[in-house]
């Protein structure tokens, strides 16, 4: 186990980003993380960097306006958005597969209104810079979407590079794309059907849930496999970026295994 554990209490604490830097995986079609010394020690006897980067990169969350146009900006989400109890699910998936709502059903997980998901595909495992990273992933199918919306769940996280299939994003045919050329044909190739026709709507599950202002976050990795199926607390603060699209953010859960650490309420005595 990787866990970090604080001694004075026995808080278990894990990790579920991967890590921001320089030439890092950044979605086809994205500008590349651009980051540089302004001053550096041998020079100045300090450093300061400087970037320029789409948020859009890494582990980040996305706000209703990415994708609804009106929609809160990442800065005026509630700040318990992305704080609290929640579950991962354990939905090995491979190429180009959707996680369904069938498959949710079948887990019978027992999920709270309120908690927040995560769905460990297995996919964070492939995570770099690559063609299959990024256009074979799987994805989450709008049913799936909704179905985690009925639950009333708050944030919902994925381990894949989008939440939706890459065919219905802008890597394939829809609006702005092909960001991949290659990849419809390569689909046609594969499956012997048109990309168009397996998925005519663009981003139809990240849509749905931003629609229902849930917060959604994409290239969840890290510990994951060590919490699937567990009952955890996370972390998944973004900077208060009142007309944000989207943030970079260091996502990590807590466990406290012995049961012995619980924030108490307060009180208004004086």
């Amino acid at each position: 186990m990787s866990a970090q554990v604080e001694p004075s209490t026995g808080l278990e604490f894990f990790e579920l980003s991967h890590p921001w830097r320089h030439n890092q995986p950044v979605l086809p079609g994205f500008d590349e993380l651009v980051m540089f010394r302004s001053v550096n020690h041998a020079k100045h006897g300090v450093m300061s960097q400087k970037f320029k980067t789409v948020f859009h990169t890494s582990t980040h969350v996305n706000a209703p306006i990415h994708l609804i146009q009106g929609g809160k900006g990442i800065g005026e989400i509630d700040m318990d958005r992305f704080w609290g109890s929640g579950l991962v699910l354990s939905l090995p998936k491979g190429q180009w597969e959707l996680v369904t709502a069938q498959d949710l059903e079948k887990l019978n997980p027992v999920i709270k209104p309120g908690d927040i998901v995560l769905i460990n595909t297995g996919w964070h495992h492939k995570y770099a810079d690559s063609q299959e990273y990024f256009g074979h992933s799987p994805g989450l199918c709008k049913s799936a979407a909704q179905w985690l919306a009925n639950k009333q769940v708050k944030l919902v996280g994925m381990d894949t590079p989008q939440v939706d299939h890459p065919l219905a994003t802008s890597l394939g045919p829809h609006r702005n794309g092909p960001n991949m050329k290659r990849l419809a044909p390569e689909y046609k190739e594969a499956t012997g059907r048109e990309a168009l026709d397996d998925f005519p709507d663009w981003n139809p599950a990240h849509k749905y849930l931003l629609a229902q202002d849930i917060p959604t976050i994409e290239n969840v990795g890290g510990d994951l496999d060590e919490l699937s199926g567990r009952r955890v607390t996370f972390h998944a603060y973004p900077w208060r970026w009142l007309e944000g699209d989207a943030c970079v953010i260091r996502l990590m859960a807590i466990c406290d295994p012995n049961g012995d650490y619980r924030v108490e309420s307060g009180t208004n005595d004086q």
